[in-house]
């Protein structure tokens, strides 16, 4: 058995995925984003979380997938990258699980529709249950890493 990973769950286009629990500073409602303009089009903004400015990235525009509308159970999972928070629309956040290191196994070239440089791999857990494992320094890449940085002044 190899190592254990405490990793969180949500959903995005009918599909779950998975982010490190240690990489998820919070998960929170949606709030009102404020639009900043000459960004690409899936940042969608900033919010104002306790204080602090954070990035806002629909990560539906960020992979291609088509975009919908926010519901109830859509929330934003703040996520610490190379010292910096950005937070990640998404549909639900569902759950917390444990996840056996050596069950992820490297990613198709393309998973519903997402470029596999975005995948960390795939992970199998519970009754056959397959968990998208999002590589987080892709989906932020150093360009795009700028211009967020450039959103915090």
């Amino acid at each position: 058995m190899g190592e254990e990973l405490k990793v969180i769950v949500f959903s995005l286009a009918h599909e779950e995925y998975g982010i490190e629990v240690d990489k998820v500073r919070t998960i929170e409602r949606l709030s009102p984003i404020t639009r900043v303009p000459k960004t690409p089009s899936f940042i969608k903004g900033v919010i104002n979380l306790r204080g602090i400015v954070v990035p806002v990235i629909d990560l539906r525009g960020r992979f291609g997938l088509e975009e919908s509308a926010t519901t109830e159970n859509s929330r934003i999972i703040v996520v610490a990258v190379n010292e910096m928070e950005v937070g990640f629309i998404v549909d639900s956040a569902n759950d917390v699980v444990d996840i056996d290191a050596d069950t992820i196994d490297s990613p198709p070239e393309i998973v519903g529709g997402i470029k596999a440089k975005y995948l960390r791999g795939i992970a199998k857990f519970g009754d056959n249950r397959l968990l998208i494992m999002l590589n987080l320094s892709e989906v932020l890449n150093k360009s795009e890493i700028i211009q967020l940085e450039q959103l915090e002044v």
